[in-house]
């Protein structure tokens, strides 16, 4: 007997309780514990048939919402096909917050803002009027873009998938681009996504893989483990010989939304990856940042950080 709940059905509680739809809970339990979000919670848990990877025709992969990060860190599949899903996944919080902690739940996370994350301040997140970090300390805020809220965007699984163009499949609605679940940021100042509290992440569908791409992720952080990153980035190339014949690269950390970086890519496609290439395309992020008082720093660390991630990825693997 099918005891699995329907998505309409879940949808149709949210409506009708307010509330939030719960995946893995590792966010909104937190949230929950500071008051910040007291519920009620519809859960997702019971959704089997969002979970795991499904292959697509034409080379292309399913990745069901509720699949957790420690699956797509591990799984064979993405790891061949899609590695810089796989890294990015492994990459994220601690080894018991992957086992439990999803994709949907990834891309569909709260940032963390300690002024939004205080139930006792009030700001633009939670229907205020301002924003307290700008006035007050904003050293791990966003260095690019000049929008209402300064929290960068939180999700690194999001970042990954803006290099492969990936789609989100929402319940009820037709395919849209990961990226057009953040839209430009302008309208993240009062939420971190644009999807409405009843709507239903069911999964990404990730295209089929370049021949012999390459793909890398770096992540800057101020300790070596548990840490949200100051920066991260990841970059997805495929390589004639030296030269780049596809280049797709995107950021994190940096702004109110994961950022595809089209500008250090147009400087890499058709290029030899010399180390004076990889330099220069990096480099060209240095236009897009507009820097708070105490986020300077981010510029540097920006630039050096998509570095990494070009030259990790255009280095050739060891030998067995």
């Amino acid at each position: 007997m099918n005891t699995e709940p329907a998505l309409t059905d879940l949808s149709a509680a949210v409506q009708a309780r307010g509330g939030e739809l719960r995946a893995g809970g590792t966010d909104t339990t937190a949230r929950q514990r500071s008051g910040l979000s007291p519920g009620p919670f519809t859960d997702l848990d019971g959704a089997d048939s969002l979970r795991g990877c499904t292959p697509l025709p034409g080379g292309g992969l399913r990745v069901g919402a509720l699949t957790t990060l420690a699956t797509l860190a591990t799984d064979p599949r993405v790891r061949a096909g899609w590695p810089a899903l796989a890294a990015a996944a492994g990459s994220a919080a601690t080894p018991q917050i992957r086992a439990a902690g999803t994709l949907g739940g990834n891309l569909l996370q709260r940032n963390r803002c300690w002024y939004y994350r205080n139930p006792h301040v009030s700001c633009f997140q939670k229907g205020g009027t301002g924003c307290p970090a700008r006035e007050g300390d904003h050293h791990f805020g966003v260095v690019s873009g000049d929008g209402p809220c300064v929290a960068p965007h939180p999700s690194t699984l999001a970042m990954a998938l803006l290099t492969y163009d990936a789609e989100a499949e929402v319940h009820g609605e037709s395919p849209r681009t990961v990226a057009d679940l953040y839209g430009d940021g302008d309208r993240l100042f009062r939420a971190d996504h644009l999807l409405a509290p009843d709507r239903i992440l069911t999964a990404v569908r990730l295209p089929a893989p370049l021949p012999g791409e390459r793909a890398a992720c770096h992540r800057t952080i101020s300790r070596a483990h548990a840490e949200w990153p100051l920066v991260e980035a990841t970059a997805r190339l495929a390589l004639d010989g030296a030269t780049v014949t596809h280049a797709a690269v995107a950021a994190g950390g940096v702004a109110r939304v994961p950022l595809r970086l089209p500008e250090v890519e147009a400087a890499l496609i058709g290029r030899e990856a010399t180390p004076a290439t990889l330099a220069a395309a990096a480099a060209t992020v240095l236009t897009r940042c507009r820097p708070l008082p105490q986020t300077a720093y981010k510029a540097t660390l920006f630039r050096d950080t998509v570095l990494e991630a070009l030259e990790q990825a255009t280095t050739p693997p060891a030998a067995d």
